[in-house]
């Protein structure tokens, strides 16, 4: 117990720095765009972070437990080369179709700072805060990815204060990202090429994720899309006002990301005893962090929203109240997931059971947002989350329960 608490604590408190400052930017950058331009550019963030995801392929699922299962430091650093190759691939396409898509559902005036601001949210797809989370060391998450975020974007804000442009801090987020993977390259000496000088081989890895990558892709499918289908179906001002509860609701998951980070390798790692009483204790986590952000997020969200975006716009109770459903539900099947699921080699059942949400959700927000509803359209994401819990609910729990039987007959 002593040890998940030094990792959880590690891997929320240190990681609170890159929560922060971009708290700070919320009321710079709303101070020159207006209410006008906030869903515009809070949908660039949107898509940006959904082009993470797909740079990101499967690595975030499935990274972890191979570098937590590595036996040596060859066997890890060859993990995380062939990840650098895969992404560097997805990079050539992720980068142009993110840039276009900002740029048609942005309103005209904004589509320059829509577009700065997915470039900045894209690049997080590049972090090895993966390969740190396997490792079980919160440390290097700190090192190598959250402390030089926290550092451009303090050096963003009197950028952005004095000129007005985003693309400063896309800029400086670059130049941070690309010097954190030069130093974490270094540390990790891997003896071998970044790029893909075998393109053959880098497309059988990209091939050999396809699962794992189709469950994390389909699952922030209808997490990214709230914000660009209000934008693009509804007025600025409905569309502003779910897109301050969809940035409120982005900070909270990084709560669950944080708790799941700290549980993951402590659950599946080899050799450990009392395995059953673990995944409980992640499980019950998840849960009860799930019912308090929710509640949260729903009595404090409008209030929060209006002083995070410099009282242009506030959102609106409703609206907090389905995003807090959205967060409770996926809260709890995060580590059904990441530390049952997954390891147990479920894929594709738990593929087919995120597109399945994934359709369903986007379907009802198109059609929310096309009605002009845009509380339907937070209806929609909660849809989803609540649907891809109950379908996987039973199946987790029968995995746990058999792994216990095993393990108390043997």
């Amino acid at each position: 117990m002593k040890t998940v608490l030094l990792r959880l604590s590690g891997f929320t408190f240190l990681p609170l720095l890159s929560l922060v400052t971009p708290l700070l930017l919320l009321p710079v950058i709303a101070g020159f765009v207006g209410a006008g331009g906030i869903s515009s550019v809070i949908s660039g963030q949107a898509i940006g972070t959904f082009g993470a995801t797909v740079l990101m392929w499967g690595w975030n699922i499935e990274g972890p437990v191979s570098i937590a299962r590595a036996e040596n430091s060859r066997d890890r650093g060859a993990i995380y080369l062939s990840s650098l190759r895969t992404r560097i691939i997805l990079l050539v396409f992720v980068l142009p179709v993110v840039s276009i898509v900002s740029a048609w559902v942005a309103a005209p005036d904004f589509r320059f700072d829509a577009v700065s601001m997915a470039m900045a949210s894209m690049l997080a797809g590049m972090s090895p805060a993966w390969f740190c989370i396997g490792m079980g060391q919160p440390r290097l998450l700190a090192f190598f990815d959250t402390i030089p975020r926290f550092i451009a974007t303090a050096l963003s804000v009197p950028l952005l204060l004095l000129t007005h442009q985003l693309w400063n801090y896309t800029l400086v987020l670059a130049a941070a990202t690309v010097l954190a993977l030069i130093l974490f390259h270094r540390r990790l000496a891997p003896t071998g090429s970044w790029f893909p000088r075998n393109i053959g081989q880098a497309l059988g890895d990209i091939k050999a994720q396809s699962h794992t990558a189709g469950i994390n892709v389909a699952a922030n499918a209808y997490a990214s899309t709230p914000t660009p289908i209000a934008t693009a179906t509804t007025p600025a001002v409905a569309s502003g006002s779910l897109a301050t509860a969809d940035t409120l609701y982005r900070f909270g998951i990084f709560t669950i990301v944080a708790l799941g980070n700290a549980f993951q390798s402590w659950t599946i790692e080899p050799g450990i005893r009392e395995r059953r009483r673990r995944h409980l204790i992640a499980i019950w986590s998840h849960a009860i962090l799930g019912v308090v952000g929710a509640a949260i997020l729903t009595i404090f969200g409008p209030f929060a929203s209006k002083l995070l975006f410099a009282g242009q716009i506030q959102a609106s109770t409703e609206l907090c109240f389905y995003y807090g459903v959205s967060f409770a539900f996926l809260s709890a099947s995060t580590p059904f997931i990441r530390n049952l699921l997954i390891p147990a080699g479920k894929k594709s059942l738990v593929l087919r059971w995120t597109l399945v949400s994934a359709v369903l959700g986007v379907a009802f927000m198109l059609i929310s947002g096309l009605g002009g509803n845009v509380v339907g359209v937070a209806m929609g994401m909660a849809l989803s989350e609540v649907l891809l819990f109950a379908t996987l609910l039973f199946p987790a729990l029968r995995f746990l329960n058999h792994e216990s039987n095993s393990r108390d007959n043997g």
